[in-house]
């Protein structure tokens, strides 16, 4: 490949996967054909075929790009949180931590799900993604129970998975009703007293 094309191969992928966010976000997973994303940013059929497989392997990139950006969301309001909270209210303000590009992607993956229902291939491989990104955010939680002496009565994967279960519930009746619920607003009300009841004094 000529060293031009290389050089601005990061800078397609990239236009690609945002164009595709937008298009998804607007239309829908499967209304939005490749033909519409490669147009939305500039580029060809074969700019999109040289990045990605399928608009499968596309969501998958587009998976990890968000969870990378809801990692580095959830470890800096880890070292801005309020010291005079309690330490319930700290890791729950933690974990409803929120971003300006929350909703577009709360649409894609949430059309992406159902997707992946009706196939076992595509479930199977978003399987693999939401663990390792659970296996993150343990991580991240660990870290903030070993700096208060505590530690999970419960498998932390199965916290992790009733954490997203609340963040993406709360988030669907937030859309819905943006007046009535705040993003956010059931975690930090109602993660502090799950928090509770799963943890002991290390």
């Amino acid at each position: 490949m000529p060293k031009g094309v290389t050089r601005r191969r990061p800078q397609t992928r990239a236009r690609l996967l945002e164009s595709a966010l937008a298009a998804f976000a607007e239309l829908g997973f499967h209304a939005t054909s490749i033909e519409e994303i490669c147009d939305r940013a500039g580029y060809t059929r074969g700019a999109f075929y040289s990045n990605f497989a399928s608009k499968d392997e596309l969501f998958f990139a587009l998976f990890d790009e968000n969870a990378e950006k809801v990692l580095e969301r959830f470890e800096r309001a880890a070292t801005e949180i309020d010291p005079s909270a309690t330490w319930q209210q700290q890791i729950a303000t933690v974990l409803a931590a929120a971003g300006p590009g929350d909703r577009n992607w709360y649409l894609t993956s949430m059309e992406f799900s159902l997707h992946a229902i009706r196939d076992p291939r595509a479930a199977a491989i978003l399987a693999e993604h939401d663990a390792k990104l659970r296996a993150a955010l343990t991580g991240i939680v660990a870290g903030i129970f070993d700096r208060f002496g505590l530690a999970l009565t419960i498998d932390p994967d199965l916290f992790a998975r009733l954490v997203v279960a609340i963040r993406e519930g709360g988030r669907a009746q937030s859309y819905v009703e943006p007046d009535r619920l705040g993003l956010g607003e059931l975690e930090r009300l109602f993660l502090p007293m799950v928090l509770e009841a799963v943890s002991t004094t290390d």
